[in-house]
């Protein structure tokens, strides 16, 4: 459970500083963007990159035409939830969409208990997401009303799902991976369906004592799931185990297009990981990410977090890291696996 004992991990982990930012030369970046910032978040649009990433505490937006000036980019708080609501404490993973012509907001929060952890969404019409007013469109009420957290958008043949990392009853601790239709950015339809758990011994570390009559404990962590589309495949990249651990590392389930979205069977889950950060100097436990185009639209490009340090666990040293990603010859993402910190990389084309 990647975040739920957060405060004792924040406790128990490294006391290092976190890792700095390294000045580029022209046309080069260096890893990582920014000194912190878990599960980031990145679009690209009419000349702009909008990021963001968890604070907790609020939502925060940055905007910049190079990734490579993110640091020093334009940032604006847009939303910071009202004392004593369901959606007051523990905001995590936002994902910025923009869809029919509007921004919405996606991210997860609950009202100072994790066991009430759930899905919300908010609306802004303007041109500039830093600008503009953005309106809560109130809870996405998941198939079930489970825990849910890392909710992210898609369309597929002209139809909205949403992807999430939920617990299948009400107090259960085990994250998988659910997919649903969606009526519109804030309104679930239909049922759900579980999609991914984690069954592999790489999925399953980091196991959490759990107090009960038959004291078995809890492991097991799907979770961030993000959509990547590539010719006839639809993937899906999440990431498993704990990101207490440095095993945190990304796996991939697939389907091709054709397929029912909404059927388990559909989906094929890629037995090993395909990203994981080892014996990586100033990269560990890399995971949660997303993906973006460079502004030409020719290059594929990965966004996660790491730690600087081994051990460091799920707390705020988790900074955003960005590299270039290819295609085997079958089409299958190949990832590689992550950079290490510092090293000069060529700027989104």
């Amino acid at each position: 459970m990647k975040k739920i004992l957060f405060a004792l991990f924040m406790a128990t982990a490294s006391l290092s500083a976190p890792a700095q930012t390294t000045a580029p030369q022209s046309g080069t970046f260096a890893n990582p963007l920014l000194p912190m910032g878990p599960d980031p978040w990145n679009i690209y649009r009419d000349g702009y990159y909008y990021y963001t990433h968890t604070t907790q505490n609020n939502i925060t937006l940055w905007r910049t035409k190079s990734l490579a000036d993110l640091a020093t980019a334009e940032k604006k708080v847009v939303f910071r939830p009202p004392a004593g609501t369901a959606y007051s404490k523990e905001l995590w993973a936002p994902e910025l969409h923009f869809i029919d012509n509007k921004w919405y907001l996606m991210f997860a929060a609950d009202d100072g208990r994790n066991r009430n952890h759930r899905l919300w969404v908010l609306e802004n019409t303007a041109a500039n997401p830093l600008e503009g007013t953005w309106t809560l469109k109130g809870q996405v009420k998941t198939p079930d009303d489970k825990w849910a957290i890392d909710g992210s958008l898609f369309y597929h043949k002209n139809k909205l799902y949403l992807v999430w990392s939920g617990w299948e009853r009400d107090e259960n601790g085990q994250q998988d991976i659910y997919i649903c239709r969606m009526k519109n950015p804030w309104t679930a339809k239909g049922k759900r369906t579980r999609i991914s758990t984690p069954t592999h011994e790489w999925e399953r570390n980091g196991t959490i004592p759990r107090p009960g009559p038959d004291d078995k404990p809890v492991v097991l962590v799907n979770e961030g799931p993000q959509p990547l589309v590539r010719d006839n495949r639809l993937f899906i990249i999440y990431s498993a185990s704990g990101c207490w651990t440095d095993s945190y590392a990304l796996g991939m389930i697939y389907t091709k297009k054709n397929k029912n979205l909404l059927k388990a069977s559909s989906w094929t889950k890629h037995p090993e990981p395909v990203f994981k950060a080892v014996n990586v100097k100033g990269t560990h436990a890399a995971g949660h990410n997303s993906f973006f185009k460079s502004p030409d639209g020719t290059e594929d490009w990965i966004l996660y977090h790491a730690n600087p340090e081994s051990g460091q666990g799920c707390g705020m040293q988790r900074s955003p890291r960005a590299q270039r990603f290819t295609w085997t010859a079958d089409g299958m993402p190949d990832f590689g696996k992550p950079i290490a910190a510092g090293v000069a990389l060529p700027v989104p084309k």
